[in-house]
């Protein structure tokens, strides 16, 4: 891996200090300038209500506007957030689809269709619970708020480590609109668009449509199966139709969204890590794989959904009702093994003599049919004085089927595993929260609820490979009733500083794993329950031309769940720890240097470690372990850190803009940096990343006519062209997956109003 990484986390770090100095120096500059300049203020809603996000008694980030949009240049699914806002990492072995969720270390690993996960995420209200659905495009948004720490008292379950929230750009009476269209590597588009406007005094709507392709670039080089250009591609459509009804008691939002996406999945590839370290074998090219599967190589994901939000004006009280509903379809079928051949035959992978690859595996994970229903309702106070509250109750619902197939990749691709798995989750809760003004500066904040959780499945395989048996119908049930709830103190120090405390309690449900594609076992995993500490600062400054927020935590998890992925038995239990001990903290911070440069800098740690001293699980078939071996054969793993946790994560942005010709000259960079990560629950010396760099850049024009602005832009993501490994495959080979490359294209934007 490159060795300069490491000289970017330093700048970045100085950088997060500097805006800290920038702002604790700030009263001094104040006094002896005077000056228009200030920082937008940040709304959020991550207590259900509409707040300044430095008046919230949390660690709360936001990613709004041009950032936004810097960001997810190029198309880049919802992974592009990784990184950007502290003790947040998001990454998927899918591709496009199913991105897993890290916060503070927290995370599941779980690739299967059936996995939960302790980060939640809510689109305009509504939890989207199965992790497919959390991959839907970004596009149109208001902005994205990460709720971090336990979320369980107005979010519910499955959110000890966090919640990420997403909520589109709504419905009003004004006139405005935009259009969109970029190009860039690999013949990439990204073309979107937006239209707003009142079709009566009362009634407005917004249509809002994106549609991303890339053509396939990745040659497939396997002796045999030569082919230019067979995978890497996808074509992306979807779309978000919005009407508002508005009267002076009654508000009524109804959403209707849907995603088509046909492409390949994420490419694994055999034997790309040098055996004994970590690194990249000297010959490795992105834009080369070595599959005897490439051909088949597909993914399809087809997604609708409906919400309707209705928020009626009682006087003292608001009431609101948020109904929704999403259904997924899925087809994703990839080569496994990464690789071709097998050491038996004649010809094999590459670098065979290294890393043999004992076996093929190809395999396809099916979503024929799924639906989620959700109901909220909650009673608001409105501003009522010292006291104000919320409570109400919530209903969830999903029925799930999976099919997993498994092909003969030397047969010709013949289909010989199928086992199915069906789960129906009935989930209902209680909850209330309350907020008292002490005195004009000490405000306290109580909230319990009250879930119960209840999940029937069964499983069965009724076609299996290699002569084996089949496993008749297995049914079990799991279920669980918990209490969440969270205590918080918010004082106003100054006009400046505000600080607060949080004591919180947070839950995930209980889990299935029934995979039964190899062996027969279905495991399960109890509630894991985490209790959280937290402390901050929140503070605006040098006359609101700075803002800096600081927040530092400590949790215990009892029976936090892992999944034991991989090894080389190739099958994936669920397991128990008995305890996971983490602590960090965070800074988010803003300046406005001058009227026309204005920079972001931000710094997490987060340490975790599993605490367990007879906790073992299988590992890789072809790599070195560092975990002391028990006499069973397995990896113990009391004392490491969680899968996917960094250590440290920080980013950086600047903005510089200059008047030009009646328009604005404006340049923009931002970076991320993310420490080691480990791939798995035990360590080994090659399924480990050492850390990442990934930079932006935009450099563009705009200008306005009549009633238009206009963009042009030149940008480039990644342009330090990290390689990093994101993730690995352990049961047959050095398998890994591999960070895209360089990327560089044009844009151009038009707003109407």
């Amino acid at each position: 891996m490159n060795s300069l990484k490491h000289k970017p986390l330093v700048l970045c770090i100085k950088s997060a200090l500097l805006a800290s100095a920038l702002s604790s120096v700030s009263v001094i500059a104040a006094e002896t300038q005077e000056t228009k300049i200030k920082l937008e203020t940040i709304e959020v809603t991550a207590q259900r209500r509409t707040q300044n996000l430095q008046d919230v008694p949390l660690s709360v980030a936001a990613v709004q506007g041009e950032a936004l949009d810097a960001y997810g240049s190029s198309g880049m699914d919802i992974r592009f957030l990784s990184g950007r806002i502290p003790s947040l990492n998001i990454e998927s072995s899918f591709g496009r689809t199913f991105p897993r969720f890290y916060v503070r270390g927290l995370g599941n690993a779980d690739f299967d269709l059936n996995a939960s996960q302790p980060v939640s995420l809510v689109f305009d209200g509504v939890v989207m619970e199965n992790p497919i659905l959390k991959g839907f495009p970004v596009f149109d948004l208001e902005g994205v708020e990460v709720l971090r720490g336990p979320q369980g008292t107005l979010f519910g379950r499955n959110t000890p480590a966090g919640l990420v929230k997403f909520d589109s750009v709504k419905p009003t009476q004004d006139f405005d609109a935009y259009v969109s269209a970029s190009y860039g590597k690999w013949d990439t588009t990204d073309l979107q668009g937006a239209v707003g406007f009142g079709l009566t005094d009362e009634l407005s709507t917004r249509i809002s449509l994106v549609r991303q392709s890339r053509d396939n670039f990745i040659d497939n080089a396997a002796p045999g199966f030569e082919e230019n250009n067979v995978v890497g591609g996808y074509q992306e459509i979807a779309g978000r139709v919005q009407f508002l009804y508005e009267t002076d008691k009654l508000n009524a939002l109804l959403n209707f969204h849907w995603r088509d996406l046909n492409g390949t999945p994420i490419n694994f590839r055999a034997n790309i890590i040098k055996p004994g370290t970590n690194n990249l074998v000297d010959d490795f090219d992105f834009e080369t794989v070595f599959h005897d599967a490439a051909s088949r190589s597909e993914q399809f994901v087809d997604n609708e959904g409906v919400s309707l939000k209705l928020e009626y004006n009682l006087g003292d009280h608001t009431l609101t009702s948020i109904t929704g509903y999403e259904s997924v379809e899925v087809f994703s079928q990839g080569d496994i093994d990464g690789g071709y051949g097998a050491v038996f035959l004649p010809s094999s992978g590459p670098n065979t003599d290294e890393t043999p690859i004992p076996f093929p595996s190809e395999s396809a994970g099916v979503i024929p049919d799924h639906f989620q229903i959700t109901q909220e309702v909650r009673i608001a106070s409105n501003e009522l004085g010292k006291f104000d509250y919320q409570y109400g109750a919530f209903f969830f619902k999903e029925d799930l089927t999976i099919n997993n197939l498994g092909f003969d990749t030397l047969g010709g691709g013949v289909q010989n595993i199928f086992a199915r798995q069906e789960q129906i989750t009935t989930a209902w809760a209680l909850f209330a929260s309350a907020d008292y003004d002490i005195t004009e500066r000490l405000k306290l904040t109580a909230g319990i609820r009250y879930t119960d959780d209840d999940k029937d499945f069964e499983a069965e395989r009724t076609q299996t490979a290699f002569g084996g048996a089949n496993l008749p119908l297995q049914k079990l049930n799991v279920n669980d009733s918990q209490v969440s709830w969270d205590v918080s103190a918010f004082y106003q120090l100054n006009d400046d500083v505000n600080l607060y405390g949080r004591l919180a309690k947070g839950f995930r449900a209980p889990s299935i794993q029934g995979r039964v594609s190899f062996g027969d076992d279905i495991t399960t995993a109890e509630s894991e329950t985490l209790h959280s500490i937290e402390a901050g600062i929140k503070s605006s400054v040098w006359d609101d031309r700075a803002r800096i927020n600081v927040s530092t935590y400590y949790f215990t998890m009892d029976d936090q769940q892992l999944t034991a992925v991989g090894g080389g038995t190739n099958t994936t239990r669920l397991l128990n720890a008995d305890k996971t001990i983490g602590y960090g903290f965070e800074i988010d911070s803003e300046v406005a240097l001058t009227e026309d440069l204005l920079m972001t800098a931000g710094i997490s740690y987060n340490k975790t470690e599993i605490q367990d001293k007879d906790l073992a699980v299988a590992f890789c078939a072809a790599c070195i372990v560092t975990d002391e071996i028990n006499d069973a054969g397995l990896a113990l793993i009391d004392g490491n850190s969680l899968p996917n946790a960094p250590e440290w994560i920080a980013n950086f942005t600047l903005r510089y803009a200059q008047e030009f010709a009646g328009g604005e000259l404006f340049a923009y960079t931002d970076w991320s940096y993310r420490s080691e990560i480990n791939f798995f629950l035990y360590e080994s010396v090659e399924f480990n990343d050492d850390n990442m760099l990934e930079g932006g850049v935009r450099f563009g024009y705009q200008w306005d006519t009549d009633s238009n602005t206009h963009e042009v832009a030149l940008f480039g993501r990644n342009i330090t062209d990290d390689d990093s490994i994101t993730g690995g495959v352990d049961f047959n080979n050095l398998t890994g997956i591999v960070k895209e490359p360089e990327f560089w294209g044009v844009e151009y934007k038009a707003t109407f109003f």
